[in-house]
């Protein structure tokens, strides 16, 4: 049979004073990724809610990929709109993150900016991916 010890600490009763300090650091990753997609006219048409994925790529510990649906992901898009979502690939839950989607020509030249989460005001804060395939 084991033993159980019990130490009981007493409140010492010095006047020395103690001074703690704690730190608390959030650090921020910064990545990018390219999709580039080959064609594009001969996607339009594919149909609401038919997407192209992009390879995955690693951002912070955590792989992500870019779904783009040229006909719009709902039916409420009437096939009059694109949609464009990252999604988060991997295992994880509460992943935080701030992105800018942008759009490119075929020059390289025009940039259309689809949707930025960097100006968002620090109340709302970053935008929190629950689980695997969230977007």
């Amino acid at each position: 049979m084991g033993r159980v010890l019990r130490e009981t600490l007493k409140p010492s009763t010095s006047s020395v004073s103690a001074t703690t300090t704690s730190t608390s650091v959030t650090e921020t990753v910064n990545g990018s990724h390219q999709f580039k997609i080959t064609g594009y006219s001969l996607s339009k048409g594919s149909g609401i809610g038919k997407y192209i994925a992009s390879d995955t790529f690693m951002v912070g510990g955590y792989l992500w990929a870019i779904y783009f649906y040229p006909d719009g992901k709902s039916p409420e898009d009437n096939a009059a709109y694109i949609s464009l979502f990252i999604a988060l690939a991997s295992e994880g839950t509460d992943v935080r993150a701030l992105f800018e989607l942008t759009l490119l020509d075929q020059s390289g030249k025009e940039r259309h900016k689809v949707h930025s989460h960097f100006g968002r005001t620090l109340e709302s804060g970053p935008y929190t991916l629950k689980y695997r395939g969230s977007m």
